[in-house]
C-alpha cells in the first residue's frame, strides 16, 4: 500500500499537489473532503489541527503548504524543478512561491466576498479591489510568456503547477477574459497536459 496520502477538496489549493503527483507518476491515496473541512468534516481536525487542505503525508513527512509540497516532491524525485547551481534556480523558486503568495491570495479574497460569505456579509468593493490586485500582479509573468512556453526556461516545472493552479482558479471565477492572450494560451497549454487531465479525473472520481 502507498505511504503517500493527500487530503484534498475539489478545486482547492490541494489540486496543485494532486497534479504534481500525477505528473510524477507516483502512487498515492486520495482522501476527498467537503469544503471547508474544518466545518463539514470535523473529524479531520484530528488529522490536521489547522483544518486546512492540502495535508500531505509521506512516511514521517507532514506538510500543509501546496506550493512547497510540490517543490519538495520535485526535489525528492529529481524531476520538474531547476536544481540549485543551475541557471534559473532562483527564478524557479520565486515562481513556485509567486503562484500562491502573490496570485492565489487576492483570488481567495475575491472568492470569499463574492461567493463564500453569506449574502449580508459580502463586500462587492473588496471583491473588485482584489480582482484588480490579481490582474496587476500578472505583470510578472506576462513578458516571460511572450518569450517562452514555460516559466522557467525550456521545461515544465512545479513552478508552472503553482502558477497554473492560480490561473485555473481565476478561470473558474469568471476572470479568464482579464488575462492577456499569452497568459490565456499558457493556461490552455497547462490544461492540455496529460498529468493535469489525470488529476481532474482522479478528483472527479475520488
Amino acid at each position: 500500500m502507498s505511504t503517500r496520502t493527500l487530503y484534498h477538496c475539489k478545486q482547492a489549493r490541494s489540486f496543485r499537489v494532486l497534479w504534481m503527483l500525477e505528473e510524477l507518476g507516483l502512487d498515492y491515496e486520495l482522501h476527498m473532503l467537503p469544503f471547508p473541512p474544518r466545518v463539514f468534516a470535523r473529524d479531520y481536525l484530528q488529522v490536521n489541527p489547522l483544518g486546512t487542505i492540502p495535508f500531505y503525508v509521506e512516511g514521517d513527512v507532514r506538510m500543509t503548504e501546496s506550493s512547497m509540497i510540490c517543490h519538495w516532491l520535485a526535489t525528492q524525485h529529481g524531476k520538474l524543478h531547476v536544481p540549485a547551481g543551475e541557471a534559473g534556480h532562483s527564478e524557479y523558486l520565486n515562481f513556485v512561491s509567486y503562484g500562491e503568495a502573490t496570485l492565489t491570495f487576492p483570488l481567495a479574497v475575491h472568492f470569499r466576498y463574492t461567493a463564500v460569505e453569506p449574502e449580508e456579509r459580502r463586500l462587492p468593493q473588496a471583491a473588485e479591489d482584489y480582482k484588480r490586485f490579481f490582474i496587476g500582479r500578472l505583470k510578472l509573468i506576462e513578458p516571460v510568456l511572450q518569450k517562452r512556453q514555460w516559466l522557467c526556461g525550456d521545461r515544465f516545472t512545479a513552478a508552472d503547477i503553482s502558477v497554473g493552479y492560480a490561473l485555473g482558479f481565476a478561470r473558474t471565477l469568471g476572470l479568464h477574459d482579464a488575462l492577456q492572450p499569452q497568459v490565456q494560451d499558457y493556461e490552455k497549454r497547462l490544461r492540455e497536459r496529460d498529468g493535469y487531465k489525470r488529476a481532474v479525473a482522479k478528483e472527479a472520481n475520488g
